[in-house]
């Protein structure tokens, strides 16, 4: 069987040892960018390897010009992902301490590059610790493959697209930020808050349930449903600070069997690097 959104505990304690599967260990702090790294170090899941958002799920930053997560080129994410030891036959499975939200960033990306047997682990390291499962320390790898990339562009989109059909109904812009960013009341990391004017607030954090688990099926489709509204979901494009934890939404919305939506990859830190693009406060 193959995995395409989310994988229990139960299910990858019982690959831990399959070759055919790859497991990512995603774990990153935005106050300190090495906190992640040093935390696989010394606990992370058997056999696991590790991903850094800066270095191995960004590009270059271009002060003035990108947002603070660009996309990697697409030869650049296909070397990491071949070193990982990631081929067409692999399972992939990526995981956080941080409700998934950094590791639905590379369930994205390799169904951007057209790997859809990846899945995010629910629930995360924290479940996986609190149930007493497994645990290694140290460095590890994985034999290389050979990932041969084959982009989905369809799935991703620039600021001129989303300046394009902002004011479009058939259309639907929704940011993944906290409702407080959203309005800009609180703008802990980029310069300038707010949101793009047109765009409805659809907070990742409500996929989940008080445990860091998602949401059932069912309640993610009524959430989307009514967040949606008349668009269809190849209208509906997510945002967020930097085009990361947008993706937890892509992965709900897929989760809740909705189809594929549409990313802003840039997303807000983006969008404000060109004061010619327009900005709303407020609700």
């Amino acid at each position: 069987m193959n995995y395409t959104t989310l994988v229990s505990t139960d299910v990858l304690a019982s690959h831990l040892h399959d070759e055919s599967w790859v497991i990512i260990d995603c774990r990153f702090s935005l106050n300190d960018t090495e906190r992640g790294r040093q935390a696989y170090f010394d606990a992370h899941i058997p056999g696991a390897v590790y991903a850094h958002l800066d270095e191995d799920l960004s590009g270059p930053v271009i002060a003035g010009k990108t947002g603070r997560h660009p996309l990697p080129t697409v030869s650049a994410i296909a070397e990491t992902l071949s070193r990982w030891g990631i081929d067409s036959g692999v399972q992939v499975v990526v995981y956080d301490d941080a409700r998934g939200s950094i590791a639905a960033r590379l369930w994205w990306m390799l169904r951007w590059l057209g790997h859809q047997h990846v899945a995010v682990l629910d629930g995360g390291w924290d479940v996986w610790c609190s149930e007493g499962r497994p645990v290694a320390s140290g460095a590890e790898s994985t034999a290389p493959r050979v990932f041969i990339p084959r982009p989905q562009p369809d799935l991703v989109v620039d600021a001129e697209r989303v300046l394009a059909v902002r004011n479009d109904p058939a259309f639907r812009i929704i940011d993944s930020r906290t409702e407080d960013r959203y309005r800009g009341e609180n703008e802990p990391i980029d310069p300038i808050g707010g949101h793009i004017p047109g765009a409805v607030c659809g907070s990742f954090a409500a996929n989940l349930q008080p445990d860091g688990r998602f949401r059932s099926q069912e309640e993610l489709r009524t959430r989307f449903q009514a967040l949606l509204g008349d668009a269809s979901v190849n209208h509906t494009i997510f945002y967020c600070g930097s085009g990361v934890t947008a993706a937890h939404n892509l992965l709900a919305l897929a989760h809740a069997d909705l189809g594929d939506g549409l990313l802003y990859a840039g997303s807000w830190s983006d969008w404000i690097t060109d004061p010619g693009r327009p900005i709303e406060q407020g609700s």
